[in-house]
């Protein structure tokens, strides 16, 4: 083991050839989750509902076992079978010319647009972090940002099964300093958390409205575990300047829709990504700037 990680490290071109690979067959089970997670959410809180209402719903009881494996991969139109050969990760969607292969429909581009992104964003943190631990759990932190980005996009939820496990992961791997001290990590979570509650319990006292939801609060504890309370207001500025300049661009296209209104989510993650990356230079030059 010691033995090929030293050929990583002397074979660059080759560490990143690796990681993009790995990153485009992940890319392809990140759809996966992306697509299965919130019905497996809302089947589960339909169970939930009827068991605490002690209402027998058989048509629930009849459905299929539907998670993460079962059922097989299948045309959404159609229901064919997706063959391995017609899953290659961004290949197949080539040689298919984006169509299924039974029914003729048109293939979605977000699959493979999620695994090029997939494997273009892991290479990027290999790139900067090289060889080493804070590589491997940056890539892990990575596809799940990519996940919740789609997800709160698709359907305003960022689920717990993602954010609450990284949460703990970003606590537990700066034990050992990894990213930061775990006194930084802790203070990260805890304000993380606290400030986006501060000003959503503000806003609703105000207004009545409520402007986002828990999970973005949950996300920002997660970015704040892994990287330290010291990288939080950069994490906000950036994610703010993105949201306004994205909702001012959908207002004047006058495709925004009030009542939908703007998953917040994505725009933390990236930042969040951001700031994993250039989180030092960032820090470092704010401080240069003010002092």
């Amino acid at each position: 083991m010691h033995t090929f990680v030293e050929f990583l490290q002397t074979h660059p071109n080759f560490y990143l050839s690796l990681i993009f690979l790995v990153g485009l067959v992940v890319g392809s089970f990140l759809n996966v989750v992306i697509i299965r997670l919130p019905k497996m959410i809302e089947r589960n809180w339909q169970k939930e509902c009827c068991d605490l209402l002690e209402i027998n719903n058989p048509e629930l009881s009849k459905k299929e076992i539907f998670n993460l494996v079962n059922p097989p991969s299948h045309c959404p139109f159609c229901k064919h079978k997706i063959k391995i050969i017609e899953n290659i990760p961004l290949l197949s969607y080539l040689f298919l010319k984006r169509r299924c292969s039974n029914c003729n429909k048109k293939i979605s581009p977000r699959y493979p647009i999620i695994e090029l992104i997939s494997a273009l964003s892991i290479c990027i943190v290999a790139h900067f972090f090289g060889v080493s631990l804070q590589a491997f759990f940056a890539i892990f932190l990575t596809w799940a940002l990519i996940v919740l980005s789609v997800i709160d996009f698709d359907t305003r939820y960022l689920p717990d099964d993602v954010t609450l496990p990284f949460l703990w992961l970003g606590i537990l791997i700066n034990l050992f300093n990894i990213f930061t001290d775990i006194n930084s990590s802790i203070l990260g979570a805890i304000f993380g958390y606290g400030i986006l509650w501060t000003v959503y319990a503000i806003f609703k006292l105000i207004t009545g409205k409520v402007a986002m939801g828990h999970g973005d609060f949950k996300l920002l504890a997660v970015l704040g575990a892994w990287f330290g309370w010291q990288n939080l207001l950069p994490i906000i500025i950036i994610s703010s300047l993105i949201g306004i300049v994205v909702a001012i661009s959908l207002i004047i296209n006058k495709s925004y829709d009030r009542h939908k209104g703007i998953p917040f989510g994505p725009y933390l993650a990236f930042a969040g990504w951001i700031s994993m990356i250039l989180g030092p230079y960032i820090i470092s030059a704010y401080l240069n700037a003010v002092m």
